[in-house]
């Protein structure tokens, strides 16, 4: 053990800004370097008595000792480093499912590198290959279009496209859009109008497919007139209001909105408040996600609820399973959505211009029997 002029010596050289290599580490506690390493890198299997544990790791600590994970990675090709690709860094869907992923790697003691590429496909192929060339062992791809294999695994949240080596963790868009659409369908609804997706959206396709043959299944008309396309990547609510402005303009009625997102429907709900239309006794609307702000606006958003923190760990967990030969290859894994019903969707309100007389539209309401109940269940469950 060195003495108390060695000891201050090595101190005064950390408080210089001098690095305190391994070697010197080794040195100031009188060990060979080699039982220092295995100490400090918690390689299993070695007896080293606790005493000596704990001398090494309190050196370590007072000195500032910090190990060099170029040189240790070269050793073992482990960076311990992820890349995660993301579309925007600003919207809380995406910043949700991020949250759990960086939550998950942080327990596992791995870094991560989050690039976003606004949809743009070079941005995208130029992202994986810089990420794989600084040692990225993985790839998680939020809502990112992939279009080829990679020489690590990856897995894919809100991926749709089947490719070798890619783990799609995706939701249950048939059970989404049966939960929406017979919500409504059980307040007395018949008259529609849908938000499609942007085309740069991984979910819109699947999403919009499921709408189709649920509202096809209920038997509602899905009127041109009547559906919304979103041509522009909707980050900020107010970005639909020109649009929702449009379609109020056209004076086509309709009792309840099916929107794309949560973002939108908000969006939504301004112009339509803003034209007079109460929510939800004038016109219901309905969300998809459950991002933080559905909850607090006024009126609350009902909406398909999505555990995004949740898919985000999912991710991270399924691709750190593959990494560590503890999990096999899943080509799919499903997630299932829930309703969260709040304040902005309610009955019909029945008025002049309804499809049917009011008479009628009571008539068909109030006097549903239990086989169409039973029939409405049963497709909300599918």
């Amino acid at each position: 053990m060195p003495g108390n002029a060695d000891h201050s010596r090595k101190l005064k050289q950390h408080a210089a800004g001098e690095p305190i290599s391994l070697k010197k580490l080794a040195e100031y506690l009188g060990l060979n370097p080699a039982t220092v390493s295995v100490v400090l890198n918690n390689v299993p299997g070695r007896s080293i008595p606790q005493p000596t544990r704990e001398r090494i790791k309190a050196a370590a600590d007072k000195l500032g000792y910090q190990p060099n994970l170029l040189a240790r990675s070269l050793r073992n090709r482990k960076t311990h480093t992820i890349g995660v690709l993301v579309p925007e860094l600003a919207e809380d869907y995406h910043t949700q499912i991020m949250s759990g992923i960086g939550d998950y790697l942080i327990a596992k003691g791995y870094f991560y590198f989050t690039v976003h590429h606004r949809h743009r496909e070079d941005l995208v192929e130029e992202y994986c290959h810089i990420l794989l060339s600084r040692g990225a062992e993985g790839l998680i791809a939020i809502d990112t279009l992939l279009e080829h294999p990679f020489p690590v695994p990856v897995v894919a949240v809100a991926g749709h496209k089947r490719i070798d080596g890619v783990s799609n963790l995706l939701l249950d868009h048939d059970r989404a859009a049966a939960l929406a659409l017979t919500h409504l369908y059980s307040l007395g609804h018949r008259n529609l109008a849908f938000m499609r997706g942007h085309p740069f959206s991984s979910d819109t396709a699947d999403r919009w497919r499921s709408t189709v043959q649920m509202a096809r299944k209920l038997g509602l008309r899905m009127r041109p007139e009547l559906i919304i396309q979103l041509d522009r990547d909707i980050i900020n609510p107010d970005l639909v209001y020109p649009i929702m402005q449009q379609l109020l303009s056209s004076k086509k009625p309709f009792t309840a909105l099916v929107s794309f997102n949560d973002n939108a429907a908000i969006g939504a709900m301004r112009a339509l408040q803003d034209a007079g239309l109460r929510i939800p006794q004038d016109v219901s609307v309905i969300g998809f996600d459950d991002i933080k702000a559905a909850a607090l606006i006024n009126p609350s958003l009902t909406t398909v609820h999505q555990p995004l923190r949740e898919m985000g760990w999912m991710a991270a967990q399924c691709l750190m399973g593959r990494l560590q030969g503890t999990e096999k290859f899943r080509e799919q894994i499903l997630i299932y959505p829930e309703l969260a019903v709040r304040e902005s969707t309610g009955a019909v309100k029945l008025i002049e211009h309804a499809p049917v007389s009011v008479g009628k539209a009571r008539k068909s309401v109030k006097g549903r029997d239990k086989a169409s109940r039973n029939r409405i269940a049963s497709l909300a469950k599918h």
